[in-house]
């Protein structure tokens, strides 16, 4: 048994379709691994699936070792897995602060708190100028340093980052992308679902390309990049 994250022929389902047909993947602890492929393709579920927000059909998923289809989806968080999910979805009515602190729930320790809280602040020092201010008023680009620092908040082993360039200007796209190369420099491994297919394997170290729920290419990053039909189909060259 591996290290890290390990699928096996995975199956999903939504009532009659089938969504997810037989995927196995790897993730390396301390590596950044992308999915790519178009919108649709299953990316998001196959995410949602290893958090346990979906429930898989058949198969298994091993984190370091741990059968995490037996494991309740709200006792993942304790097992060392993050997910910062498509839209962001932070805490509009309550403040930066008040959304950092929901991110730390599962952590006992107030000392360990506080200083993950600094710790973020320092990563993300617009979210400590904002600390006041309601999650719901800010940017776009804020909302999304603001839902990947709350998942940070608990010091995972690993983060599922669901979209994380969606709807961002170039420049936050850019800063966005050297956080998650922080992530991973930090020790964290990284599981990645991103619509900007040329952006993800710029940073990532394997791929996987995911169409309508079959995984029909996979590779090291690199080689993928230079890959005649993945720049035709998802590289816009």
């Amino acid at each position: 048994m591996m290290n890290g994250l390990e699928v096996k022929n995975l199956n999903v389902s939504y009532g009659m379709i089938h969504a997810i047909h037989d995927v196995s993947l790897k993730v390396e602890q301390g590596k950044i691994v992308a999915f790519i492929g178009a919108n649709g393709a299953g990316k998001t579920t196959i995410l949602r699936t290893i958090s346990r927000l979906k429930k898989a059909d058949s198969g298994t998923i091993f984190l370091n070792g741990i059968d995490l289809l037996q494991v309740e989806a709200h006792k993942i968080i304790n097992l060392g897995m993050s997910h910062v999910p498509e839209g962001r979805q932070v805490f509009a009515t309550m403040t930066v602060e008040e959304n950092l602190e929901m991110g730390a729930f599962p952590l006992k320790d107030k000392k360990l708190i506080k200083d993950n809280l600094k710790n973020m602040y320092q990563k993300f020092p617009r979210l400590k100028e904002r600390r006041k201010q309601l999650a719901g008023t800010l940017s776009g680009g804020e909302q999304q340093m603001l839902a990947t620092a709350r998942a940070l908040m608990v010091n995972p082993k690993i983060i599922l980052m669901d979209e994380p360039s969606m709807g961002l200007s170039p420049i936050l796209v850019n800063e966005i992308f050297s956080i998650i190369k922080e992530i991973k420099n930090s020790g964290t491994t990284v599981l990645l679902v991103e619509q900007n297919a040329k952006m993800a394997l710029s940073i990532a170290d394997y791929g996987y390309v995911i169409e309508t729920g079959h995984i029909v290419l996979e590779g090291k990053a690199k080689e993928l990049l230079e890959n005649d039909a993945i720049k035709k189909a998802y590289l816009g060259g």
